[in-house]
C-alpha cells in the first residue's frame, strides 16, 4: 500500500482523496491545510507542517503561487515531493526533496462528482524510481496515464484553457442571451452535447460548422445587429474572425 499525504484541501485534493478511496493499493494517510475542512475525516487533518506523517508521497494541490512556499515549508529532505498544476515546472518545488508532477488533466468541482478511470493523469519527475512511483500511484485511479515534460504539460494547460475556461464562458454568454429572450437554456443541451461528442470521430476543423464557415455574412451581420452588449459583439466578431482565418474557403 502507497501512503499518500495531501497538501490542500481544495477541488483537487478533494477529488484525488475520494479516487483513492477507492484504490486497494494507494491509502490517504493525512491530509494538510490551514483549515479543518468538512471533506476530509478530522482525524487525518492537521494544520501544522511539524505533524506531517512520514508517507511515501506528499502531493502538493494548492494554487501555482503557493506551490514553492508550500514546497519549501515541509519539514523534512529528500522525500518524494510533486505538484498538481498545469503551469508551474517540476522546479518550482523546493531542490530539497525529490520532485515531481501529478497532473490530473480535469476541470473539477466539488459538488461534481467525476469518475477519475478516464482522467489523463500526466506525470513528470527527475529520476526513474520516482516516476515508476508515481505511475504506481497514477494507475490505480486511471486508465490513462502519460509521461509528459514540463513545457508538454504547460502546452496543455494553455490548450486546456481554450476547449474548457474558454467554452464554459461561452455557455454562460449563450445562457444570458437565452434568459434575456425567455428561452430555456436546456434547449441548447443537444447541441452542446453534439458538438463534444463529434470530435471525438471528427477532427475539430472537420467539424467546425456555422456563418462563419460558411462566410455567411448576411447571417452574421444580423446576428451583429441583434447583439445589444458591446462585449458579446466584439467576442463575436473575434471568433468569427479566427474561425474564417483557421480555414479559408
Amino acid at each position: 500500500m502507497i501512503q499518500v499525504v495531501l497538501l490542500g484541501s481544495g477541488n483537487v485534493a478533494t477529488h484525488l482523496f475520494q479516487a483513492f478511496k477507492k484504490s486497494n493499493e494507494v491509502e490517504v494517510i493525512q491530509v494538510f491545510s490551514r483549515y479543518y475542512s468538512p471533506d476530509f475525516p478530522k482525524e487525518i487533518q492537521t494544520c501544522e507542517y511539524q505533524e506531517l506523517h512520514k508517507a511515501d508521497i506528499y502531493i502538493i494541490c494548492v494554487t501555482d503561487l503557493a506551490i514553492h512556499e508550500v514546497s519549501e515549508s515541509l519539514p523534512f529532505k529528500n522525500e518524494l515531493v510533486v505538484h498538481t498544476s498545469g503551469t508551474s515546472a517540476i522546479t518550482s518545488l523546493d531542490s530539497k526533496n525529490r520532485r515531481g508532477v501529478f497532473y490530473p488533466l480535469q476541470t473539477f468541482s466539488k459538488t461534481k462528482a467525476i469518475d477519475f478511470s478516464e482522467i489523463p493523469i500526466c506525470l513528470e519527475a527527475e529520476n526513474e524510481d520516482d516516476f515508476k512511483v508515481l505511475q504506481k500511484v497514477a494507475l490505480a485511479i486511471s486508465k490513462k496515464v502519460h509521461p509528459v515534460s514540463s513545457e508538454q504539460r504547460k502546452a496543455l494547460h494553455v490548450a486546456a484553457v481554450f476547449v474548457c475556461n474558454f467554452v464554459n464562458h461561452l455557455y454562460v454568454i449563450g445562457n444570458e442571451i437565452c434568459e434575456n429572450n425567455d428561452i430555456p437554456f436546456s434547449i441548447l443541451h443537444p447541441l452542446i452535447k453534439e458538438t463534444a461528442s463529434k470530435i471525438e470521430i471528427l477532427s475539430p476543423q472537420l467539424a467546425q460548422t456555422g456563418p462563419a464557415i460558411r462566410r455567411d455574412n448576411e447571417t452574421i451581420a444580423k446576428h451583429l445587429a441583434f447583439l445589444r452588449e458591446e462585449n458579446q459583439k466584439n467576442i463575436y466578431q473575434l471568433l468569427t474572425q479566427s474561425i474564417q482565418h483557421v480555414k479559408k474557403l
